[in-house]
Order: C-alpha cells, then sequence, then structure tokens
C-alpha cells in the first residue's frame, strides 16, 4: 500500500480502513490435506466495505467539482439523509417566504394596505393587511387549501401574472425535491441487509478441481428477479513497460460461460471459481496469499420483486 501511494500520488486515497482482510491456513484433522480456510488476520485497508461503500476519494480535481453542479438532480439523491433534508426544509422555505413577500410588495405599493377596510375600495388580494396575512394567502393558495376568506380580484393584473408564476414554480419545486426524496426512498440500500455472504471464503476441492468457494443466502421471502452475481479481483500490478497500475481490476469467472453466475436465490447457493490456468490464483501457493495484497469484491445484481428496483 505504500508503495501504492509513493507511485500514485494523491490522486486516489483511501480513507478509512477495515480488520477483514484474508489469508490461506490449513483446516483441522479429517477435512481433507488440500481444504484451506480463509481467515482473519491483520487490519489491512480496504477499497470496498463489505457494506457496499467505495472507500476511494478523488483528489486534484481543481474546478472538475462543477461537474456535480450539472448534473444536480443525481448530486441530491447521492447526499446524505441529514442535507437531503436540510435542502428540502430550505428550499421550500426559501420559496414561500420569496413568493410571499411578492404578494406583500404588490399589495404595499398599489395602497391595499391602508385601504383595505375602506368599504368600497377592491384590493388585489381581498383580507391582506399585513406579511403575515399575505403569507397565509400563499399557503392557501400553493397547498389548494382555499378557505375562502383571501382570494384574488379581478382589478389586479399584476396579481393574476403572479399566481401564473407562482403555480409554475411550485410545481417545478415540487416535481424536483419529492422527485428526489422519492428516488432516495427507493433506493436497494437498505435491501442489501438482508442478503447475507459467509463470513470466510475457502479453497478446496470440488469435482476434482480446486475451487475458490463462498456463500450468499437472500433472508426475505421476496424473490430477486434476474440476480446476477460478479466477482472482481483488486491488486496493484506494475506491466513489463513499468507501467504502476493501482487499481487493477480482474474478473474472477464464478460460472459465466456456464450461467451458473444467474442466481435463483430461494436458498443460499454456493459460488465457485475454479483455479485453473486461466485464474489469476493459479501461480499464487498458500503462503503467497497470505502475503499478496489484494482484495475481492463480490457484486451481486438484481431486481427486488417488491419494488421493481
Amino acid at each position: 500500500m505504500s508503495a501504492l501511494r509513493r507511485k500514485f500520488g494523491d490522486d486516489y486515497q483511501v480513507v478509512t480502513t477495515s480488520s477483514s482482510g484474508s489469508g490461506l491456513q490449513p483446516q483441522g484433522p479429517g477435512q481433507g490435506p488440500q481444504q484451506q480456510q480463509l481467515v482473519p488476520k491483520k487490519k489491512r485497508q480496504r477499497f470496498v466495505d463489505k457494506n457496499g461503500r467505495c472507500n476511494v476519494q478523488h483528489g486534484n480535481l481543481g474546478s472538475e467539482t462543477s461537474r456535480y453542479l450539472s448534473d444536480l438532480f443525481t448530486t441530491l439523491v447521492d447526499l446524505k439523509w441529514r442535507w437531503n433534508l436540510f435542502i428540502f426544509i430550505l428550499t421550500y422555505t426559501v420559496a414561500w417566504l420569496f413568493m410571499a413577500s411578492m404578494w406583500w410588495v404588490i399589495a404595499y405599493t398599489r395602497g391595499d394596505l391602508n385601504k383595505a377596510h375602506v368599504g368600497n375600495y377592491t384590493p388585489c388580494v381581498a383580507n391582506v393587511y399585513n406579511f403575515p396575512s399575505a403569507f397565509l394567502f400563499f399557503i392557501e393558495t400553493e397547498a389548494t387549501i382555499g378557505y375562502g376568506y383571501r382570494y384574488i380580484t379581478d382589478k389586479c393584473p399584476e396579481g393574476i401574472i403572479l399566481f401564473l408564476f407562482q403555480s409554475i414554480l411550485g410545481s417545478i419545486v415540487d416535481a424536483f425535491l419529492i422527485g428526489c426524496m422519492f428516488i432516495k426512498m427507493s433506493q436497494p440500500k437498505k435491501r442489501a441487509e438482508t442478503l447475507m455472504f459467509s463470513e470466510h471464503a475457502v479453497i478446496s476441492m470440488r469435482d476434482g478441481k480446486l475451487t475458490l468457494m463462498f456463500r450468499v443466502g437472500n433472508l426475505r421471502n421476496s424473490h430477486m428477479v434476474s440476480a446476477q452475481i460478479r466477482c472482481k479481483l483488486l491488486k496493484s500490478r506494475q506491466t513489463p513497460e513499468g507501467e504502476f497500475l493501482p487499481l487493477d481490476q480482474l474478473e474472477l469467472d464464478v460460472g459465466f460461460s456456464t450461467g451458473a453466475d444467474q442466481l435463483f436465490l430461494v436458498s443460499p447457493l454456493t459460488i465457485c471459481h475454479v483455479i485453473d490456468a486461466k485464474s489469476p490464483f493459479y501461480d499464487l501457493s498458500q503462503r503467497s496469499m497470505q502475503t499478496e495484497q489484494f482484495e475481492i469484491v463480490v457484486i451481486l445484481e438484481g431486481i427486488v420483486e417488491t419494488t421493481d428496483s
């Protein structure tokens, strides 16, 4: 890892650590001479936590951070819940105060605040005497409550124009913020809490072949439709030309050619990767696997039956 930082600089930086590193250790008596088990060892840094959160921060972006604002909707969805709620409340509060101020300005410039109690005078908005009453009129109109006590009269064309602008602006704000909250609530991140993986992976003989195996199971009764599993091996390496690749990704075959990667998770399944000549682990011994710095990332994709997401 020190070599990774020294060669790659600050473009990537691991920001958290975890104690889920793994190494190989022979099993006890009566369990086959070639059967080996992945067991925890000393703490090491991880690129991806077991909850799916990536621990890599991008550095030296400079002015490229403005690109996040160009995709503002996705940026808001990716924020934490506390920031989402803060932006939700702040946006509505500012919009409501702004529009209430516009209604108050119209009443003030027309002199409605001083003439509202005159019997034969027709104001722009009936029964608006001050800013609180203008704010209440806006809320009643925006929320389509319509108590009937405050209403626009036909003697105020600027009020009609402002009402149209208020309707359009309110629809845009509602569609953006409510859509953002709905998408965030429907994200299947919490669904992963009921998808269980085995605590350890093992290397053992299966069907006469040396195989890396782990198990995955679904705790819920609702099924995952079109479930597919993939495995990525993350490790740093140096090419024969001297180029250093800090996050080189290799695909681990877990049954792509035979269709075994398509899962039907009605019961726990054992996922197998055959260590043959095409496997990245083919040239590694037990000792080298204990000291080698690598990480296996398991990606389980599917559609949740109940939410269709």
